[in-house]
């Protein structure tokens, strides 16, 4: 009987080892198949192709099991074959922490992002004047902040609202950099504005309308300046990542992705932050990543608390508007800090990141 037994056991381990072999031969083939669709742009699930191979599979079924049981043991060995394909799919992105497992840090004027300090982003949602663009940088300053934003250029959704000064506000921004010795952000809209744009701007930003104008982020990625990427409004995290790709693609490896609020259901708020996507987005990848608060929640008296979760869930720094009179800005005044307010809002977050050290 013992020896019944072991003989059995025997060829139940050859057999285990014959399907191991199976399966990791299909693995290899289904590989091979990833490949050729990321060449084509061609989705990785394909649920017509799916039902075809398991009627094949059941349509042999001899038994013991049931057609139904077999159903379900091979959906699985479909499933791990997917997740395969998604792998492989990250490993070879550029932006991906696999294939790059140290963080990227990126130098703008002496300020390191990226390399586990925490560093914010404050200014105006639009320059309107060299006045109001001053007043907001001599604050940022004797904070022992280097980074400003400003919006020169400004989609918005309505064509009548203020669209921005363009190249003016490019200069009013340049010239206020210059002064307080600052470093400036701003969004870029369209390619042909990026090569005179990078003559005024240390780090060009490209708006979350634009995070998927591929022909703008490849022309961000022939430029030698960092980027600030924001998400779109509806994008996936998936989508996120590959915009990113596009511009890491043509050289530029200087990128800042920047979690702005995703569009849902909700009207409670602007947006809806994500914050779930500040871990994701630095396991998934080697870039620094950011939260904008202000136009995630569009309610100053939010930006304080989310601005916390965002520096404990491990984002690289707050990005936030602020304004000298947020009752007479050309655009978003609701959502933007005074200077008092922002005044309360820093020493706040200042006290956090102490804590956090």
């Amino acid at each position: 009987m013992s020896n019944q037994l072991e003989q059995l056991r025997k060829q139940l381990d050859d057999v285990n080892l014959e399907i191991l072999e199976s399966i990791n031969r299909r693995a290899e083939l289904v590989q091979q198949i990833g490949q050729v669709k990321n060449k084509q742009s061609m989705k990785k699930f394909d649920p017509v192709r799916e039902r075809e191979m398991l009627d094949l599979i059941t349509s042999r079924n001899e038994g013991p099991f049931e057609n139904s049981t077999i159903d379900h043991i091979f959906k699985e060995i479909f499933k791990a074959g997917l997740e395969l394909q998604e792998d492989d799919h990250r490993k070879a992105l550029l932006v991906s922490r696999k294939k790059k497992p140290e963080n990227t840090v990126i130098d703008i004027k002496g300020v390191k992002i990226g390399d586990g300090n925490i560093n914010h982003v404050f200014g105006p949602c639009a320059v309107e004047s060299y006045e109001q663009t001053a007043a907001v940088a001599e604050t940022v300053k004797s904070k022992g902040l280097k980074l400003l934003r400003g919006g020169a250029f400004k989609p918005r959704t309505s064509p009548y609202d203020f669209q921005g000064l363009g190249v003016e506000g490019l200069q009013i921004l340049k010239r206020v950099a210059d002064e307080y010795d600052l470093a400036v952000i701003s969004e870029i809209v369209t390619p042909k504005d990026l090569e005179l744009a990078a003559d005024y701007l240390d780090v060009i930003q490209i708006g979350a309308r634009n995070m998927q104008n591929f022909e703008l982020l490849k022309a961000a990625g022939d430029v030698n300046k960092p980027v600030l990427l924001k998400r779109g409004l509806s994008a996936t995290i998936s989508e996120f990542i590959n915009a990113a790709e596009y511009i890491l693609s043509r050289g530029n490896g200087n990128i800042i992705l920047c979690e702005r609020g995703i569009r849902t259901y909700e009207t409670a708020t602007r947006n809806t932050l994500d914050i779930s996507a500040v871990p994701i987005l630095k396991q998934e990848t080697h870039l620094p990543v950011m939260v904008d608060v202000t136009h995630s929640t569009g309610r100053r008296d939010l930006l304080l608390p989310t601005a916390k979760a965002a520096l404990a869930i491990g984002a690289d720094g707050i990005m936030a508007e602020v304004h000298p009179d947020p009752a007479v800005a050309l655009s978003d005044s609701a959502q933007q800090m005074d200077i008092p307010t922002f005044d309360a809002f820093f020493e706040e977050l200042s006290s956090l990141e102490r804590r956090l050290k």
